[in-house]
């Protein structure tokens, strides 16, 4: 899907992405991305698919059992923004949803170029998870 988007195709984009992410493999999610695509991940800025994909490893290797949901926010023709909440838990066994939001810019060839991501951590119970299925259980 490449710009400019209208609702279907950005609908169709946050799907994608949605589905790469949860599949927690690092170098898939991060060839959606340009080979010098720009993130800010919270407090953390760095650039390219490497940095991306290490970023991510990372990040899964402490986040367990990652489950992602997105919601598209608002789009134009070549941006898109999402909302979105994630569950996870820690090594100790302590499970978080993050709440947090994602603008996105992309290249002419559908490659995000430009990722901006804030977000919050919540200490939640197991009984409070909402984002539950049959691979994390």
């Amino acid at each position: 899907m490449r710009p400019p988007f209208d609702r279907k195709s950005a609908l169709a984009k946050v799907q994608a992405a949605e589905d790469a992410w949860n599949s927690r493999d690092p170098h898939r999610v991060a060839r959606a991305y340009s080979i010098d695509s720009q993130w800010r991940n919270r407090d953390q800025f760095f650039v390219g698919r490497e940095a991306i994909t290490e970023f991510l490893t990372d990040k899964w290797q402490r986040e367990l059992d990652y489950r992602l949901e997105k919601e598209l926010w608002s789009f134009t023709e070549n941006r898109i923004s999402v909302r979105f909440e994630y569950e996870w838990h820690d090594a100790t066994g302590q499970w978080f949803r993050t709440h947090g939001n994602e603008h996105w810019e992309f290249d002419d060839d559908g490659l995000m170029q430009r990722r901006d991501m804030s977000a919050n951590d919540v200490a939640i119970e197991p009984t409070e998870r909402r984002l539950v299925d049959a691979a994390t259980n």
